[in-house]
């Protein structure tokens, strides 16, 4: 697996989560679904803090498992993406991180994160605000593009039966 293979995971990361956020209820950060669920906020902190754990392996130091809460969603969001971009710029160049190979890279802490992805899309559902469909294999997804600011949907579904009335 290559370094830009890596890349690429984290930048199709970085869109699918601004799907799953972009346009949100401003209640949704804090959308308690009950059963100890985790809440859209602390999903996404703790999505950082997956990827700052990973990017140890390579720079050391350690990383808080809970990190402290920012002011406001919208800062936990930028912490998140400037974390995404921490993480591809500490790939060597063959796409591992430290003693990490980029198999395990993709296995471990980008597999966690994607996974968390669809729980915060599946929690914009619950709340009454669901995502709508796209097909991402045509997803405009740049490695160069980590950030917040991602792009519409390139071609999203015309049939969406689930969309809020």
């Amino acid at each position: 697996m290559s370094k830009a293979l890596v890349s690429h995971v984290l930048a199709a990361i970085a869109y699918r989560t601004q799907k799953a956020l972009r346009d949100a209820p401003a209640s949704y950060p804090e959308f308690d679904a009950g059963a100890q669920a985790r809440r859209p906020v602390e999903i996404l902190r703790h999505m950082t803090s997956v990827l700052g754990y990973a990017r140890t392996f390579k720079v050391g130091g350690t990383y808080p498992i809970k990190p402290e809460p920012l002011e406001d969603f919208t800062a936990e969001q930028r912490r998140f993406h400037e974390m995404l971009a921490a993480v591809r710029d500490a790939l060597a160049d063959d796409g591992s991180l430290g003693s990490l190979t980029p198999e395990q890279v993709l296995q471990g802490p980008l597999a966690d994160v994607m996974t968390h992805v669809g729980q915060l899309a599946m929690l914009r559902r619950m709340c009454g605000a669901p995502v709508a469909p796209e097909n991402f294999i045509f997803a405009d997804v740049r490695v160069d593009r980590l950030d917040a600011d991602q792009p519409a949907p390139a071609r999203p579904d015309a049939d969406w039966p689930e969309r809020p009335r």
